[in-house]
């Protein structure tokens, strides 16, 4: 299986870069790409009009097209997605002639120092995507990530567990 991974955040130190990173490891074909390398000018129906749509968004939607699976960690902002990813994700759905996630097989993840681990921007995805040609196939949420995360790996060994387990049901 062709799994395209990254994380909803362009920050240098990201967390979630991080733990997608790791997550692609240990999956069999895994291609990880860094959201910072699609960045895109902020969405407007003016600037499609005048400029059309962006060559890094026609990029990025070629990388999923040739996917057969989608893995994502998200970033909490607020609540919600960050703003980089939202910014993508209104790109990807304006190219016309498919939707935005492609009808792509996803595998979605959070992870935040709090206790949550990115629940809130998690269950957005999980529930928004179907809507948006993905298919949910599953989701992990790390709470605490400097408790539970070190040296490029996940340190609590029921979630690493969790984890393995719901990758290798792929």
């Amino acid at each position: 299986m062709k799994t395209l991974a990254f994380a909803a955040s362009t920050s240098k130190t990201s967390i979630n870069h991080e733990l997608v990173s790791y997550a692609a490891a240990l999956m069999e074909d895994a291609n990880v790409v860094k959201l910072i390398d699609f960045e895109m000018p902020l969405f407007s129906i003016d600037i499609e009009e005048k400029d059309g749509i962006p060559q890094k968004a026609l990029n990025l939607s070629a990388l999923i097209d040739t996917s057969d699976l989608i893995m994502i960690s998200f970033a909490e902002h607020n609540g919600a997605y960050a703003a980089v990813f939202k910014n993508t994700f209104d790109w990807l759905s304006r190219i016309k002639g498919r939707k935005a996630w492609g009808d792509k097989k996803m595998f979605l993840m959070a992870t935040s120092p709090g206790e949550r681990g990115g629940a809130s921007v998690l269950e957005m995805a999980v529930n928004r995507f179907p809507r948006n040609g993905g298919t949910i196939v599953g989701s992990f949420s790390l709470p605490s990530f400097e408790e539970n995360f070190k040296d490029g790996k996940i340190t609590n060994s029921d979630l690493d567990t969790q984890l393995k387990s719901l990758l290798a049901a792929l």
